[in-house]
């Protein structure tokens, strides 16, 4: 893949050179998890989950679970193939300097070779056994986190998060797409809501962790812009995201558990949006809107996409 026209992804990005604490160890099991970055796993495999039974259309057991399957496979490949091609990122930052390659416990050819087989296998089984336009999405959300998102916009532009977010909007799109075969406005609403929430949710985080980005030279919006123009922008993603989130009740999309369950949640989102944005804390240890509100978006999510199966099925 490396040309004059292309990044070589066998190499540190910008000359960085990747630290070898010492000659990295066999690895375990759990190193080859961590590499998925679980946490995160978590949120995808539920919103891909929930797409795919808002959809309503039967699916064989088996074929669900497959789908789901490859969604874990593929979003756990985008996280490995991260962290292989970050390993010197991580090493400066103290959140994720104990990750297994800037630890040592893993080379990274290994993760390399872990990552594109994982998304070589999760997008070749989605495509043989559910069917082809989920493959085919899942195979953009992939590639997009890593070479969009991972290789060219995260060391260049403080809009990373911004254009990278999309990558992780993906999972309901594949899920509705694998139980359906096609896209429709809702899953496209999904799509759009979590999009638009992930800035706010991950300036909310970056925040109050300025000096780790800082100290490896990421320019995210706070070291870049301030605290104030990011508590700013924290509040002008959240008007957006709101009128996406409460969209499909009045579209019809959806009945009034949704609806309501929307309307409460967004309306608390907002709330702490609006105590980011007035916040003067400079201390990043003391900067407890940031903490509530970034912790409050990943429940809010859950939330969403859980009241809206309830609703899809129940309503």
């Amino acid at each position: 893949m490396a040309s004059s026209a292309y990044p070589d992804l066998t190499a540190p990005a910008d000359g960085a050179v990747v630290p070898s604490p010492v000659a990295a160890m066999p690895a375990e099991w759990r190193d080859f998890v961590a590499l998925c970055k679980p946490r995160v796993l978590t949120l995808v495999v539920f919103t891909g989950l929930c797409g795919m039974l808002a959809a309503r259309v039967p699916i064989h057991p088996v074929l669900g679970f497959t789908a789901i399957l490859c969604i874990t496979l593929g979003a756990g490949a985008a996280g490995a193939l991260n962290q292989w091609y970050e390993a010197d990122l991580d090493a400066k930052m103290k959140r994720t300097r104990n990750r297994p390659l800037p630890a040592g416990r893993m080379d990274r050819q290994s993760a390399l070779h872990f990552g594109v087989g994982l998304a070589s296998f999760s997008v070749l089984l989605m495509g043989l056994a559910v069917n082809l336009l989920a493959a085919g999405i899942l195979t953009v959300s992939i590639w997009f986190y890593v070479l969009i998102y991972t290789v060219w916009l995260k060391r260049r532009t403080p809009q990373n998060i911004v254009i990278g977010g999309a990558a992780g909007a993906f999972p309901a799109l594949i899920g509705w797409a694998a139980a359906t075969g096609r896209v429709d406005l809702l899953p496209v609403l999904l799509f759009a809501l979590v999009f638009l929430w992930t800035p706010p949710h991950f300036w909310a985080l970056s925040l109050y962790v300025k000096t780790d980005y800082a100290a490896a030279g990421v320019p995210m919006l706070p070291v870049v812009a301030g605290l104030t123009v990011t508590r700013t922008q924290v509040l002008l993603y959240t008007v957006p995201m709101s009128i996406t989130a409460i969209a499909p009740w009045p579209l019809g999309l959806t009945g009034a558990i949704y609806g309501v369950v929307a309307c409460l949640f967004t309306a608390v989102f907002a709330a702490m949006a609006v105590q980011v944005a007035v916040s003067r804390e400079t201390d990043q240890a003391a900067m407890k809107p940031e903490r509530r509100l970034f912790a409050f978006s990943i429940l809010y999510l859950f939330v969403l996409f859980g009241a809206l199966v309830v609703d899809r099925f129940f309503a």
